[in-house]
């Protein structure tokens, strides 16, 4: 054999070798940056801030579902009395989405990051929402 193929395949092992090596480094770095977050996800987060929502008796016989962002807090057909939810924020923001079943319509509201009071009316087929502030809740 020729001197100049054996220096061919050596310089072929050679890169092999640098590839593999390039390969490994790229997986301890993933590794090492996967872990890394991994603790920092670990710690729970919570928020301030209670949502008190309040559906009045407007709602008396129809049957709806009532979000809180994509948690279901109810789904029924209502009461002739007013129904109150007290729920603990569990989001940096949050959407307040009351669907009427019969019609599929959906009515969606921001809610205030600090927590509040909510009442939920129906005035014929618009459902309306006033928030207020969470301090005024001592009326």
């Amino acid at each position: 054999m020729d001197k100049n193929s054996l220096n061919t395949n050596k310089q072929f092992m050679i890169g092999n070798g640098m590839l593999a090596f390039g390969v490994f480094a790229v997986i301890i770095i993933f590794l090492y940056m996967s872990f890394r977050f991994q603790r920092k996800a670990d710690k729970v987060q919570t928020y301030e801030g209670v949502y008190n929502i309040e559906l009045t008796n407007s709602f008396a016989g129809d049957s709806i579902a009532v979000y809180l962002n994509d948690s279901l807090l109810l789904d029924q057909i209502m009461p002739d009395a007013n129904l109150k939810v007290e729920i603990k924020r569990f989001a940096e923001d949050n959407v307040l989405m009351v669907v009427d079943n019969k019609t599929d319509k959906t009515t969606p509201f921001n809610l205030n990051p600090e927590g509040s009071r909510v009442e939920v009316k129906k005035s014929g087929d618009v459902i309306y929402i006033l928030e207020r502030e969470a301090d005024s809740l001592l009326e």
